[in-house]
C-alpha cells in the first residue's frame, strides 16, 4: 500500500529511494567526457594567471574557474582581463552575481537560524542591481554566471530565452543552495540551471539518485570549505564519477579563510589559495588514475565549454 503514496515521484520522473545500487551514470559531456575540474574562488586576475601557472605546473587540467565576489567587486578592466586569460587558455570563467544579503543591512543572514538566506538576493532593488550585474558581465564578454537564488535564476533564464542575455549564457547553481535531492535539483534545473552545484555531503547513492532525475551537469566539491562543512572526499572522486557523470569536480580548501569579498588588501593570501587548491586538484586526479584511469576527462577547450566572447 505504501508504493501508492510514492505514485506522484514516479510520475514525475523522481526515485523513490536512494540509488544504493550506484549504477553507472551513462549521460556524459557532449564531448564524451565523464568528468571536469572547475577552481573556485578565484577573485582576480592575479589569482587566476597564478592558478594556470601552477595547472601547468603539476600538469592537471582544469576547465572552468568561478568566484565568488561578485562582479560588482570588479572593475571592468579586471573582467576583461580575467575573460581573456580564460579565453587563451579555452577555460571557462565562471562570475558570481554580487548583491547578496549578507553583503545588504539586512540582520536575519547572521542569526543562528537565518544564514540559509545569506546568499539570496533581498528585496526588488537588490533583484534589479543583481540582473545589472549579470547585464554587465555579459556585455563584456562572460558567458558564465553563478546565482545562487531561485527567483534570479528563474528571471536570468527567462532574459536568456527572450534574447535579453546571450542564448549561450550558462547559468551556474550555486553550493550555498545546498540541493540535497532530486527533486530540489529538478527544480533548479527547470528554472534554468544548466550546471547545479549539489550538498556536498551526499553519499554516493543519494547522489546517484539525483542523477537518475536530472540531466543537469552536476558540480560537487570533493574538498569542502570550512563554511560548508570541511569535508575531503578525494578518495570517493572516481566513484562520484561513475555515478553521477557528467560531473564538475571542485576543489575547495579545508583549513583556509573566507575571503569574501576579496581586495588587494589580501592579495597575497588569495594567490597562495589558488596555487593550494591546484595543488589539491593534482591530489585528485592522481587519485582517479590511480584507482580508475579509465574515466575520461575533457581536453582543455571543450567545445561546449562556455568560454569568453572577447
Amino acid at each position: 500500500m505504501r508504493k501508492q503514496h510514492y505514485a506522484t515521484l514516479k510520475k514525475l520522473g523522481i526515485p523513490e529511494a536512494d540509488a544504493h545500487d550506484l549504477l553507472e551514470s551513462k549521460q556524459r559531456f557532449p564531448d564524451g567526457a565523464q568528468y571536469r575540474f572547475e577552481i573556485p574562488s578565484t577573485e582576480s586576475p592575479k589569482m587566476l594567471r597564478a592558478l594556470i601557472e601552477e595547472a601547468d605546473r603539476y600538469k592537471v587540467p582544469i576547465h572552468r574557474v568561478s568566484q565568488g565576489s561578485g562582479i560588482m567587486m570588479l572593475t571592468d578592466d579586471e573582467i576583461r582581463e580575467m575573460l581573456v586569460i580564460g579565453r587563451e587558455h579555452g577555460m571557462e570563467v565562471n562570475l558570481f552575481v554580487g548583491p547578496r544579503a549578507n553583503f545588504d543591512i539586512g540582520g536575519m543572514w547572521a542569526a543562528p537560524s537565518g544564514k540559509f538566506i545569506q546568499w539570496q538576493v533581498r528585496g526588488q532593488d537588490q533583484l534589479r542591481h543583481a540582473i545589472d550585474d549579470v547585464k554587465r558581465a555579459c556585455d563584456l564578454g562572460c558567458r558564465s554566471v553563478l546565482l545562487a537564488d531561485i527567483g534570479l535564476i528563474w528571471v536570468i533564464a527567462e532574459m536568456r530565452r527572450e534574447g535579453r542575455l546571450p542564448k549561450n549564457l550558462v547559468i551556474k547553481t550555486s553550493a550555498v543552495m545546498a540541493l540535497a535531492n532530486a527533486a530540489a535539483c529538478r527544480v533548479a534545473e527547470n528554472l534554468g540551471g544548466d550546471t547545479i552545484n549539489i550538498a556536498s555531503d551526499l553519499t554516493i547513492a543519494q547522489i546517484g539518485a539525483i542523477r537518475q532525475a536530472c540531466k543537469a551537469v552536476i558540480d560537487m566539491y570533493v574538498e569542502v570549505p570550512d563554511g560548508l562543512g570541511g569535508f575531503i572526499r578525494h578518495h570517493e572522486t572516481p566513484q562520484l564519477i561513475k555515478v553521477a557523470s557528467p560531473i564538475y569536480v571542485k576543489l575547495g580548501l579545508r583549513n583556509s579563510p573566507d575571503i569574501y569579498p576579496y581586495g588587494t588588501h589580501i592579495e597575497a593570501t588569495a594567490v597562495a589559495l589558488s596555487r593550494e587548491r591546484v595543488r589539491r586538484a593534482k591530489l585528485v586526479y592522481d587519485q582517479i588514475q590511480r584507482q580508475n584511469q579509465e574515466l575520461k576527462i575533457s581536453k582543455p577547450g571543450a567545445k561546449d565549454l562556455a568560454v569568453p566572447e572577447v
